[in-house]
This record gives C-alpha cells, sequence and structure tokens, in this order.
C-alpha cells in the first residue's frame, strides 16, 4: 500500500515541478538584475559550447565568437536554468527512491538475521535436549544390563516364582 502511494507521490512532484520551471523561466526573464546575471551566463555558456564545437570538428579555434543577441542570451539561459530545475527534481526524487528501497531492504536484511539467531539459539537448545537423553538413555542401558530387564521395572516377583521369573522348585 505505501509503494504505490510513494510512486503516486513522486510522480505528482515530477508533475508540479514543470510549471514550477514555467514560472521560474518567467521571473528570471522580467527581473533586471537576475536577467543581466543570466545573460552573462548564456553568452559565457555559448562561448564554451562553441569552442568546444569547433575542437571537435577540427575548426579553427581562434576565431572570435560572435556574442548572442540579448534575447536569445535569455531564452537559451532561461531554458537551461529550467532544464536543470527540471534534472534536479528528477534527480532529488530518484535519490529518494533509492535511499528509501535500501531503508527497506536493510529492515528485512535485519529481519532475516534476527530470524537466524532466533533458529540458531533453538536448534542449539535442540541439541542440548538431544544429548541429555542420549545421557539418559545411556544411564538406562547401564542400569538394565547391571540389574536385568526386571530390575528397571523394579518387578516383584509372583508367588511361586524366582526373581529371574523361573517357577520356583522348592514347593
Amino acid at each position: 500500500m505505501v509503494l504505490p502511494l510513494m510512486k503516486l507521490g513522486t510522480l505528482a512532484v515530477k508533475t508540479i515541478s514543470k510549471p514550477l520551471a514555467s514560472q521560474l523561466k518567467h521571473q528570471a526573464k522580467v527581473h533586471p538584475k537576475f536577467r543581466q546575471s543570466i545573460i552573462n551566463f548564456a553568452q559565457r555558456n555559448h562561448r564554451i559550447t562553441t569552442q568546444m564545437q569547433r575542437r571537435i570538428y577540427g575548426h579553427a579555434t581562434d576565431v572570435e565568437i560572435r556574442p548572442l543577441d540579448e534575447e536569445k542570451a535569455v531564452q537559451a539561459a532561461v531554458d537551461l536554468i529550467g532544464e536543470i530545475f527540471l534534472f534536479g527534481v528528477g534527480g532529488a526524487v530518484v535519490v529518494f527512491e533509492v535511499q528509501r528501497s535500501s531503508r527497506s531492504e536493510a529492515r528485512k536484511e535485519e529481519a532475516r538475521k534476527q530470524e537466524l539467531e532466533e533458529l540458531r539459539i533453538k536448534d542449539e537448545e535442540l541439541e542440548k535436549q538431544v544429548a541429555d537423553l542420549k545421557s539418559k538413555l545411556e544411564e538406562l542401558e547401564q542400569l538394565a544390563k547391571a540389574r536385568g530387564l526386571s530390575g528397571i521395572f523394579q518387578l516383584k516377583p509372583q508367588p511361586g516364582t524366582t526373581a529371574s521369573g523361573k517357577p520356583d522348585k522348592s514347593g
């Protein structure tokens, strides 16, 4: 019952994070200080990405890279911010699921260990009982040999017989 609710909760968090990312994008476009910082971020990102692409494709890297115009820079930055936000939420959900699963497995393992310990203790008790029964059986066998079978049961001789159970000839 808990597992489906947890899955549903994580799905809800992912679904809610998309409109939050959109709102974050909108706010990034509106606030002047934040807008300038994301433009600077987008221009740096554009330069780094372009240089990496030029190196990968074997083009000259000493060529001047033209900056993005302001609107393209803002759009690129807010898209990146939105994707980073969604990726962060998704990553947090995965980490949460892994930790929850790990705690569940740890509880199961602890229960298994406890059950094994109980079985080990029960096995030791049974071994003691078997050893006690063996010693009692050996005692009984010793008594049976020493006294004979009638000595164990403490049978009284019947009239007209001897202690060994043979008929009495004296009488």
